[in-house]
């Protein structure tokens, strides 16, 4: 044997002894990937300096180190792809994706994933699918959406069976137990954890031992068997940080800082949720920071210390804000490509043209599937605790002092901004699939413009320009439209031009064009003295995605939607954007809107909340925190609540007892809102005929056209207070 072949066996035999040690001695299986590496970079084997860079991406993620673990996968990419080595880039593109769900960009951890698996099902890797699978779990899981996360971990171990991978059955078996306890079953739960753990043993995999166990004081902290759990809480942290697994240290703390609450040791816990703020911070662990500040506003609150707690919440929404903001482009632009798969490339490996089209149909019909299912989890994830905050401040604000009033005014505005990059994101889909429909009812039109115009005013003062508001005097004090995309445009309008001006004015003009019976024609106009926009880019301005080349050195965020969202707002109003810009010289956006004068709509006053006195509902509702400040808005107003968990107490409730109104969240465990909504119409009962309202953070819900009869009307979370208000007040009598 000569030198070269001695060298590739001795690489060969290191990254080998490399991956077993990774279960029980990181240290080490990072050391033997380095020597793997220099020696194959000694005798310049490509395929062997992928391999290594490979694994020296996936221990490097498994101790936090994200953009070194990034850059070896990056790397790796190059190297399998000079090679055409598709399983290589795979691999890489796995070690990716779990850099990026594990630092909460789970939305691009998902593409990622999907790319890798592709590659993986053409070669009948079951070891490689299974671990995929088990990650897109996950992903599904944190996004709330445990059908489809169910349906992965399923595959997950029938793959690990195939392949004959105790090691990576077990690890599917930990997740899983979570869905159990997460449905109220906490007996198979714990026979499945204990299953995952005896696996665990068997195999010697101590780190995944670790996390076996955290699972299983989840159980136990679930069944209240609090000194059990502490016990399991306290020894996988232990040994997460013996190998100083970054990321179960983090889950470790947070779980045994909510023991601690439950038990009543405050102090404790705070104590513990603080050290995995910095943790967090350390590592770039966005959703374990969020939930840890999540969980202190929550004790802070309960002890009365508010200004400790609004500190808390508004970290919450910042880090909640930042996580959306950095990825919206990523996620959109990433979907995109998923749409788009390169069919070509695998129709030329197939034998035969008829499984060629048999299989390209399949994928584009899970591809669509699984779209919808990342725009209904996303929407549900965000939409819904920020139904919470925005409700909780409106709240506070009723009652705090003056000083408590600008952390609160500060708040709101974090909150708004952040529900408009959402609504960003969520409506450029469905106005894509021309899915969006106005809204229209009643508005105080005045109101609405100087809402928009404080908004958006702290914006322009902090650039030390004027933002001005001229609304003509003849114009109606009601309109109907669709309040919220009224708001989008102007807010996009508005916002880009405070952006791109550094001295002069933003002006917004309103104009009463024409009045014909009881439609007036009305002139809306956004003028700035910025940049302005060369000739050659106004035609392209409104094209998605699209940022003019002469302005991109700016030090503005943006994802390039905001105005093909206007222009696709406007044009479902039958009108058009015009735009008129000079470089150098300012730009001015008009467009015209025919909108029906209306008349005033009931406002929520206190002398007047008595007209839902005594009237009786049903709120089913499965999140604590939402159905909280739900109970606490009705109760204001009078109302008498039966409140349920699930779709099956909703039906059972409505055969029993006669209320006014049901209010049901469409995303509940046992039963969802629609089939529960179904069940009450299309059986004899109490409330057959009551109106139903869905509540929901969902925006694809209204696709769901088998169950829209059911329903009297949505309300969307973040829910608008006033909104509610006069849907229930004027809500339709019972028969």
């Amino acid at each position: 044997m000569n030198e070269k072949d001695t060298t590739l066996s001795r690489i060969i035999h290191l990254l080998d002894e490399s991956y077993k040690l990774r279960v029980n001695n990181l240290q080490e299986s990072v050391r033997l990937a380095n020597e793997a590496l220099l020696l194959s970079e000694k005798i310049n084997n490509k395929v062997y300096i992928g391999k290594s860079l490979n694994m020296l991406s996936l221990y490097n993620m498994i101790c936090g180190k994200g953009s070194d673990a990034l850059s070896f996968a990056e790397k790796a990419i190059k190297c399998f792809e000079s090679l055409e080595d598709d399983r290589g880039v795979a691999d890489a593109k796995y070690s990716i994706a779990g850099i990026h769900y594990k630092t909460n960009n789970y939305h691009l951890g998902m593409i990622y994933l999907i790319d890798a698996l592709v590659i993986y099902q053409k070669y009948d890797d079951w070891h490689n699918q299974s671990r995929t699978q088990k990650s897109l779990g996950s992903i599904y899981e944190i996004l709330g959406d445990e059908n489809n996360a169910s349906e992965a971990y399923e595959i997950a171990i029938e793959t690990a069976k195939k392949c004959e991978n105790k090691n990576l059955e077990s690890n599917v078996y930990n997740p899983m137990s979570g869905i159990l306890l997460k449905k109220g079953r906490p007996k198979e739960a714990l026979e499945m954890i204990n299953k995952s753990i005896e696996l665990k043993l068997e195999t010697g995999d101590d780190r995944g031992l670790a996390f076996a166990i955290y699972g299983r004081g989840k159980v136990y902290n679930y069944n209240k068997k609090y000194e059990k759990a502490k016990t399991d809480f306290i020894k996988a942290l232990s040994i997460h940080q013996k190998y100083d697994e970054v990321y179960g240290i983090g889950m470790a703390k947070h779980k045994l800082a909510q023991l601690y609450l439950e038990t009543g040791d405050n102090e404790r816990a705070k104590t513990l949720l603080k050290e995995v703020i910095a943790h967090s911070t350390k590592y770039n662990l966005s959703r374990t920071k969020y939930k840890a500040s999540h969980l202190l506003y929550e004790t802070y609150r309960s002890e009365n210390n508010h200004k400790e707690a609004l500190k808390y919440l508004e970290s919450y929404l910042i880090e909640k804000d930042a996580s959306v903001n950095s990825q919206t482009v990523k996620v959109i632009e990433n979907y995109e490509l998923i749409s788009n798969m390169k069919y070509e490339q695998q129709e030329e490996n197939l034998k035969r043209e008829k499984e060629a089209i048999i299989l390209k149909k399949k994928q584009a019909e899970e591809t669509a599937k699984m779209r919808q299912a990342f725009l209904s989890a996303m929407s549900h994830e965000i939409r819904t605790p920020l139904n919470a905050v925005t409700s909780i401040i409106s709240m506070l604000k009723e009652r705090a002092d003056a000083d408590d009033q600008k952390l609160l005014t500060s708040l709101q505005f974090s909150s708004k901004n952040l529900m408009r990059i959402i609504n960003d994101i969520l409506d450029f889909s469905k106005l894509d699939s021309d899915k969006m429909e106005l809204e229209m009812h009643t508005v105080n039109f005045e109101e609405l413009i100087n809402n928009i115009k404080d908004t958006y005013l702290g914006m322009a003062l902090e650039k030390g320009i004027e933002l001005k508001v001229q609304i003509d005097v003849a114009l109606s004090k009601f309109y109907m439209l669709d309040e919220t995309k009224l708001f989008q445009i102007l807010g996009n309008l508005v916002s880009n031009a405070i952006k791109y001006t550094n001295k002069g004015s933003v002006n917004i003009n309103i104009e009463l064009v024409s009045v014909k019976g009881s439609n007036d024609t009305i002139s809306f106009s956004v003028e700035d003295t910025g940049v302005g926009i060369a000739k050659k880019e106004q035609a392209r301005l409104f094209e998605s995605f699209y940022i003019p080349t002469t302005i991109t050195t700016r030090n503005n965020g943006g994802t390039g939607l905001g105005l093909a969202i206007v222009k696709k707002i406007v044009e479902l109003y039958g009108s058009n954007v015009v735009l008129t810009s000079e470089k150098g010289k300012g730009s001015a956006f008009q467009f015209e809107l025919i909108l029906q004068r209306a008349k005033a709509t009931v406002k929520i006053d206190q002398k007047r909340t008595n007209q839902l006195k005594n009237k009786t509902a049903i709120l089913a509702e499965d999140n604590e925190v939402n159905a909280l400040v739900m109970g606490q808005l009705l109760k204001k107003w009078g109302v008498k609540i039966e409140r349920v968990k699930n779709g099956y107490d909703a039906v059972a409730i409505a055969k029993k007892k006669k209320v006014d109104f049901i209010l049901m969240d469409i995303h509940m465990p046992e039963m969802n809102g629609f089939d529960a909504a179904k069940s009450i119409r299309a059986s004899a009962n109490e409330n057959q005929h009551t109106p139903i309202y869905a509540l929901t953070a969902d925006v694809t819900a209204v696709n769901n056209e088998d169950y829209l009869t059911y329903f009297d009307g949505f309300l969307w979370k973040p829910l608008q207070i006033d909104r509610l208000f006069d849907t229930l007040v004027n809500s339709k009598k019972p028969l």
